[in-house]
């Protein structure tokens, strides 16, 4: 089963995979932690994806295309994956496509978390890391960054998706029990094991 989360920042993308990845022993693929990842490491990537990030911005396409590729054919993607983060653009779902066409894979369920941008930017605004801090990249004005972002460049992938009767809505406001919940139902009724 390969399933793709889609929301904007801070909808719950990463904490609903982790429980899918749990509950159905599917790898979770998140681009957010991959390009943190490189950032912590200074590598060439991870210097040019932090200046980016901390501006709100999203890397761009050929970076995470190619991450995406590197990552999906490793020995614990063969069960199947999660995807938190990617695609953002219609070009990246077009990409993705044609990435696991040769591959013998599909998308199974693309799962949409919508939810009410003010209580978001308070959401992202209250969570810490951890180690008890805030990412620069939490801070409400980022937020409000990043959301323009999303409303600009991923929202309108969601047409791609819903053409292909593959996109499921799920109301992200609601507790995290109650999201799960939501989510187990869609796949259920899709057939999804």
């Amino acid at each position: 089963m390969n399933i793709i989360l889609l929301g904007p920042p801070g909808a719950g993308k990463g904490t609903q995979a982790k429980r899918l990845e749990k509950q159905h022993g599917l790898t979770q693929i998140s681009t957010g932690d991959m390009l943190r990842a490189e950032v912590a490491a200074g590598s060439e990537i991870g210097k040019e994806a932090k200046a980016i990030m901390e501006k709100g911005q999203f890397v761009p396409d050929p970076v995470i295309v190619a991450m995406i590729r590197n990552r999906i054919t490793q020995p614990d993607c063969k069960r199947g994956f999660i995807l938190d983060g990617f695609p953002r653009t219609e070009s990246q779902a077009e990409a993705l496509d044609q990435m696991l066409a040769p591959l013998g894979l599909t998308i199974d369920a693309v799962i949409l978390l919508e939810v009410a941008e003010d209580e978001l930017v308070d959401r992202i605004a209250n969570r810490v890391t951890a180690d008890g801090t805030r990412r620069p990249d939490d801070e409400p004005e980022v937020v409000r960054s990043r959301l323009d972002v999303y409303r600009r460049q991923t929202a309108p992938i969601l047409p791609y998706y819903e053409k292909a009767g593959r996109l499921k809505r799920v109301n992200g406001m609601k507790s995290v029990e109650e999201v799960g919940a939501e989510i187990d139902a869609l796949l259920q009724a899709s057939g999804e094991k």
